[in-house]
């Protein structure tokens, strides 16, 4: 079994219900975090990505989708790098972490990128 790594961590940011934030499209905000590791790793072959695996939390009406792939294409990933969402309410974002961790550990994956968003 492999181990798997934590290299680099961004977030998005953090608002109120009903704030600052609310008018901001989910996968537009998710985006921000996975633009800012491309900057980072702007060296990176982003085609080797495996997979990107994002924590969403109370995914609803227009949110209902996949919020990981929108957000990965809003990123600039490539559209051959596949994504998906968990929701899994408050550790929506642990589960996420989890995940990668198992396909990274198992060999499914050796290069995953999780993100974290929670709504």
């Amino acid at each position: 079994m492999h181990i798997a790594y934590i290299c680099e961590g961004v977030r998005t940011p953090i608002g109120r219900y009903g704030e600052a934030l609310a008018t901001t499209r989910t996968d537009d905000l998710a985006a921000h975090p996975l633009s800012a590791l491309r900057l980072r790793f702007e060296k990176s072959d982003w085609e080797t990505v495996d997979e990107v695996v994002l924590g969403c939390v109370n995914q609803a009406g227009e949110d209902n989708r996949n919020v990981a792939r929108m957000a990965t294409l809003l990123a600039g990933i490539p559209c051959t790098v596949p994504a998906a969402t968990v929701n899994r309410l408050c550790t929506s974002g642990m589960e996420a972490v989890a995940v990668a961790v198992r396909a990274i550990a198992t060999v499914k994956s050796l290069s995953l990128l999780q993100a974290v968003w929670k709504a």
